[in-house]
């Protein structure tokens, strides 16, 4: 039977339909967006993947500020093209433009649920495809793969993720192909699609199609040379398929080299007793392998060694890869296989999804020769009984997970058993079919229900698009000046990406391909992050205003979403200020090296001195001096009080990077700082005006143990600002001109020094003055630099993101080794000898007989 006939595509339909049903139906009882008041957007979903889409959509319409080159909403200039194909190159994702835009999130929910539709669509073909069998336990064992354990835990909030699912399957097709000498053409253009829809994913699943091939070949035992060419073939395929997709997948190549570093760790295998925990429905762990893919398929699973209708080599195969892959995701070795030899920051099991198609896979093997008979059954049954024994001591176990197997094992047994008996019609197999159907839906909903709950209680969550947004985007479009100034979002941020969702240039910005320039240089001016420096945050500070040309800022109250948020005392609003522009020019250029204290490094980049640091002291709520400056590590520190003395009327700062908790001068409004051991870091944040007498008392209320360092306290004397900031604007730039990946700059006459443009100096920028050719720009800080001298009239920047020029010319070569490849193919089938049309009065007089 093929995937393609009347059944097949029954077949598809069917898990297409039971995972959209099953899934919704979880989302429904878990009263999660888009079917009840409960947000969808926990972790990253709500951080990164909803903004990007936003901003795909932008960019679909005309309306985003940069291109495909540099996004110039986030980070102050970001490259990115490597998050388009990070996260963005699924071609789902163009879906999103058929959304309103205040619908994103719903957009990217419904792109969710097309995926795994796709996914147990594509492992039912590939289970036809392997074996004739029952179209509806074809559709049933497809809808077990797209709602496995590790889709419903891990890859729901990371949709990208998603297309590995769909590309694990289709990989193994094209191995299929490759064995019967058909369909290359589509064989590379699937191998090109699954690189290009996500690269990560998709190595984890070739590797997983490559083990699926290797296995097919042992147990058919094709004479040697046979083998060697048929996986020759499959070699060739991919890397051609591969080499399409090149240009994109090396430019992320390229752009984790250049990324901040976050966190390294080192790999730790959970206990044994976890990993069958996660076999079973309703449980949830953070951290380890979300093998669950249901009952049915793992009692199938199961009975393969002992069902004696498989051909022994076949039971043996197939168990011991299923085995060794299991094995595979505890060992440190294979680990780093999986993962292209980096442990994930995140999730260490990403790989878990190939495990899940193999168990799949095992079990359309098992019940394709026939329902199992109790002699396999029975000790199915008993080995299922050891795991959920053993698994009973893991704490991933939910109270739900009890009920919810008890009926899904007799669902499951009682189905297998009367199919066994029943054939292929009659009451029994209906009543058969709608038992394994009803169990395989009811706990893969169950398990959905649970674990979007658990996100929920576990994760950080954020709100979908709603007044606070229209709010946001209202005020930021009526300042938009870009690129005269920028517009940004605000330090009391949304999400991680409010750029992106909400419109406007800032500092803000979060992937995992945050450059490492712009991470260091904002921390040295006194700015936050979360995600261990990839999540930069706003920085609300008039001097880094100046000096990124920030002429408007959004100021909202804190987020009622975010559980930690004190209650608004202040609607959101807007606030001006005359800036310089993009373009400036430093005569006299302070090359001195950044040090500990931020407000000096500002001043350094800035060119003048506007900053009083003074001494300061940290006293106990009974007013003993703490020498060490800590907080909130016993019942004296509690309440700690910052003294210092700043002039008269200035601004007053508050940087205190490692504490966590509130700051408010004498009786002015409270400041949150959010500090978390490495995670997270506080940003540099205004208390308020110093009063006439200088005299300073800052209240801390801390809510986890912090520190303050010595130079915490900066005074801002914002006269000396403004001048510093229109003698740059007086020796800035006249016109300023922004296109994609190119800024144009037209300089004052007599300009001499250093141009310096105010965004970070990423890898990739080319700069020239005047006529003069470009050269790799220079740095100032951490900024775009370039000298200049009386002559240079102009400046013109242009960005080229690493790894593209290389990546265009492999997928130039792949291109044309493909075409070469096809019309040779062609050309000797056009050669090849016709078969022939008539029969000899031999061959008929044969025939006859």
């Amino acid at each position: 039977m093929k995937a393609t006939s009347r059944p097949g595509r029954a077949a598809c339909l069917l898990a297409a339909a039971l995972t959209v049903t099953a899934f919704c139906a979880g989302d429904a009882l878990a009263r999660s967006y888009p079917f009840g008041p409960r947000t969808r957007g926990v972790n990253d979903l709500g951080n990164q993947f909803v903004p990007f889409h936003a901003h795909l959509w932008d960019l679909l319409h005309g309306r985003a500020e940069g291109g495909l080159l540099v996004n110039w909403q986030s980070g102050y200039g970001a490259s990115f093209l490597p998050d388009l194909g990070t996260y963005l190159g699924s071609p789902f994702a163009l879906l999103v433009a058929l959304f309103p835009r205040d619908q994103t999130d719903l957009a990217v929910y419904v792109i969710t649920v097309l995926k795994l539709a796709c996914a147990a669509a594509a492992m039912t073909g590939l289970l036809l495809a392997f074996r004739p069998g029952r179209w509806w336990a074809a559709g049933l064992l497809g809808a077990s793969y797209a709602l496995c354990g590790w889709t419903l835990a891990d890859a729901d909030y990371n949709p990208m993720w998603l297309d590995g699912l769909i590309a694990l399957p289709l990989l193994c097709l094209v191995g299929e192909w490759a064995r019967a000498k058909r369909r290359f053409l589509p064989g590379v253009l699937v191998v090109a699609l699954a690189w290009t829809a996500n690269f990560y994913t998709a190595y984890m699943a070739t590797l997983g199609a490559a083990l699926v091939l290797l296995l097919r070949l042992v147990l058919a035992r094709p004479p040697g040379r046979q083998a060697l060419a048929t996986a020759g073939r499959a070699a060739l395929t991919t890397a051609l398929g591969a080499g399409l997709a090149a240009p994109l997948v090396l430019t992320v190549y390229f752009g984790t080299r250049h990324a901040y570093p976050g966190r390294v760790r080192a790999f730790a295998p959970v206990p044994a007793e976890d990993v069958l925990a996660r076999l079973l429905p309703t449980s949830y762990g953070w951290g380890s392998p979300a093998l669950y893919v249901g009952t049915t398929a793992l009692l199938l699973a199961l009975a393969l060694p002992f069902h004696r209708a498989v051909p022994g080599r076949v039971r043996a195969g197939w168990t011991a890869l299923v085995l060794l892959a299991v094995l595979s995701l505890q060992w440190a070795p294979t680990h780093l296989v999986w993962h292209a030899f980096a442990t994930p920051q995140g999730s260490p099991y990403r790989q878990t999804f190939v495990v899940c198609g193999l168990l799949v896979i095992a079990a359309w093997h098992t019940l394709s020769h026939g329902p199992p008979g109790p002699r396999a059954l029975i000790p199915a049954a008993a080995l299922f009984a050891l795991i959920t024994a053993l698994a009973a001591r893991s704490t991933v176990l939910r109270p739900l997970t009890w009920p919810v197997l008890l009926l899904a094992v007799a669902g499951a047994l009682g189905g297998l058993a009367l199919l066994a008996r029943a054939g292929r019609r009659g009451p029994l197999a209906a009543l058969a079919v709608a038992l394994l159907l009803g169990a395989q839906f009811g706990e893969s909903a169950a398990t959905t229900a649970v674990t979007t709950r658990l996100h929920l209680a576990r994760l950080d969550d954020y709100a979908p698009w709603g007044e606070r947004q229209e709010r946001q985007s209202a005020l930021i479009a009526e300042a938009d000046g870009w690129p005269h100034h920028r517009t940004d979002p605000g330090r009391e941020q949304t999400v991680g990406n409010d750029p992106l969702l909400v419109g406007g240039e800032g500092a803000q910005y979060y992937s995992s391909l945050t450059s490492d320039v712009l991470s260091r240089t904002l921390t040295a001016l006194g700015g936050g992050w979360t995600s261990r420096g990839r999540s930069v945050q706003s920085l609300d500070n008039a001097v880094t205003d100046v000096l990124f040309s920030v002429g408007a800022r959004v100021h909202s109250p804190p987020d009622p979403h975010q559980r930690h948020s004190p209650p608004a005392t202040y609607p959101a609003h807007l606030t001006r200020r005359d800036v310089p522009p993009l373009v400036t020019v430093r005569p006299r250029p302070d090359h001195r090296p950044f040090g500990d204290s931020p407000y000096r490094n500002q001043e350094i980049l800035l060119g003048s001195r506007v900053y009083t640091v003074p001494p300061l002291a940290v006293r106990d709520d009974s007013g003993r001096l703490l020498p060490d400056r800590r907080t909130g590590t016993g019942t004296a520190r509690t309440r700690p009080v910052i003294t210092a003395r700043c002039p008269a009327g200035t601004q007053v700062h508050l940087w205190a990077p490692h504490y966590s908790g509130t700051a408010r001068l004498a009786d002015g409004t409270a400041t949150l700082f959010n500090a978390k051991d490495t995670r997270s870091r506080a940003a540099m944040a205004p208390l308020g005006t110093a009063p006439a007498s200088g005299r300073l008392t800052v209240r801390l209320t801390p809510n986890r143990p912090g520190s303050i360092p010595p130079g915490a306290i900066g005074c801002l004397d914002t006269g000396r600002l403004r001048t510093a900031a229109a003698h740059l604007t007086a020796g800035g730039a006249r016109d300023v001109t922004v296109s994609d990946g190119t800024v144009h700059a037209r300089l004052p006459a007599g300009s001499r020094g250093l141009a310096v443009l105010a965004a970070p100096r990423i890898a990739g920028w080319r700069c020239a003055t005047g006529d003069g050719p470009a050269r790799p720009a220079g740095e100032y800080h951490g900024l775009i630099a370039v000298p200049v001298d009386p002559e240079s009239t102009s400046l013109t920047c242009t960005f080229h993101p690493p790894g593209l020029r290389l990546g265009t010319a492999v997928g130039g070569a792949s291109l044309l080794a493909l075409a070469v490849l096809t019309a040779g193919s062609a050309l000797r089938r056009r050669r090849a000898p016709a078969a022939p049309t008539t029969t000899s009065p031999r061959e008929r007089v044969t025939t006859a007989h």
